[in-house]
């Protein structure tokens, strides 16, 4: 079956200042999925826009394709806002994982996600990034790895919801 999930998520930034870095979402995040393919549930399944599969991390001794992509990635920026909605599209099958002996679901149990921040430093004009994830405690400020300037804070959880 095939199934799509949303996830969106906003970051609040600063008021413009002299120490403008640029930030954007980077076009790859990771979820947490249950994985047909290999049988396993909870799997850290990693995606990137633009290709047309992505990668299951299997059960930690290999990894392998997974029949899902990035269906959208839709970015909005505010005067203090960075807004993010990105659509994955995934294959999905029935499957009980005998290793956790316990069924699988469309969406797993717990799902999570991570999505990534890139930014360049005015400063000393190098790029970074930041991640951010929907099972950690918030508020959570980040800054800029080279010169400590604020760079976003991350007030809330970023959302997934299953919508087929």
């Amino acid at each position: 079956m095939l199934r799509t999930v949303e996830i969106t998520a906003e970051l609040t930034i600063p008021l413009p200042s002299e120490q403008f870095h640029n930030l954007h979402w980077q076009k790859k995040l990771e979820l947490s999925l249950d994985c047909f393919i290999c049988g396993r549930t909870g799997r850290t399944t990693h995606f990137e826009y633009g290709e047309e599969r992505a990668v299951c991390t299997g059960d930690g001794r290999s990894e392998h394709p997974a029949a899902a992509r990035i269906a959208g990635f839709d970015v909005t920026s505010a005067q203090d806002r960075l807004i993010l909605r990105s659509v994955l599209d995934y294959w999905w099958a029935p499957f009980h994982d005998a290793k956790r002996d316990r069924p699988a679901t469309a969406l797993t149990r717990a799902p999570w996600a991570r999505l990534y921040v890139g930014y360049l430093c005015p400063q000393s004009l190098e790029t970074e990034s930041f991640s951010i994830q929907s099972n950690v405690v918030r508020p959570v400020n980040e800054v800029c790895a080279h010169c400590a300037a604020p760079l976003a804070t991350d007030a809330q959880s970023p959302g997934i919801r299953l919508l087929t």
